[in-house]
């Protein structure tokens, strides 16, 4: 049972990463739009699609570490057997675990500090430190899908669904 809701939370963040790309492509696509037909901008567009950029690589970090679709080096890793792949996928994972960890809590730090400094955009007198904290949050978000991947690896490597590799056309 608790796999369903663990299946459920991995595919939220995905969709919440989707969300991410699509607002920043609209957001984008709509500033290029007014700016070639009617001389105009979005009012603080660049600081808004900078920020929600920002928010969408921290989203997007936890979408591809747990599915495994990051760019790797698989010089060793494919010249290994089952056993060694699986051992190197385990301490890379755990690397990984690490790095992320220790990204998300430094990362708090700028949280804290843009809430406190108050902050604005230029335009329309946004607080930014929301769009800090939203990153904050997906990186919370992978440092939890990592440990479920790391989890799965280690006690359940048949519930890990790899990405799917595009094969060469013949």
């Amino acid at each position: 049972m608790h796999r369903k809701y663990m299946d459920g939370f991995i595919d939220a963040i995905e969709w919440i990463a989707a969300v991410f790309v699509g607002c920043v492509v609209a957001l984008t696509f709509t500033g290029v739009l007014l700016r070639y037909f009617f001389a105009s901008s979005i009012p603080d567009g660049y600081d808004l699609s900078r920020m929600l950029q920002g928010v969408l690589i921290f989203w997007g970090i936890a979408a591809t570490s747990y599915r495994g679709s990051h760019i790797t080096v698989d010089l060793v890793w494919g010249l290994a057997d089952t056993r060694w792949k699986r051992n190197i996928d385990i301490f890379a994972t755990l690397v990984l675990l690490f790095v992320v960890t220790v990204q998300t809590y430094t990362l708090f730090d700028k949280v804290v500090d843009t809430w406190r400094s108050n902050l604005l955009t230029y335009d329309l007198r946004l607080p930014t430190w929301p769009f800090t904290a939203l990153t904050w949050t997906g990186d919370v978000c992978a440092v939890l899908l990592i440990a479920i991947r790391t989890w799965r690896l280690i006690f359940h490597p048949d519930e890990i669904v790899e990405d799917v590799q595009l094969k060469p056309v013949e």
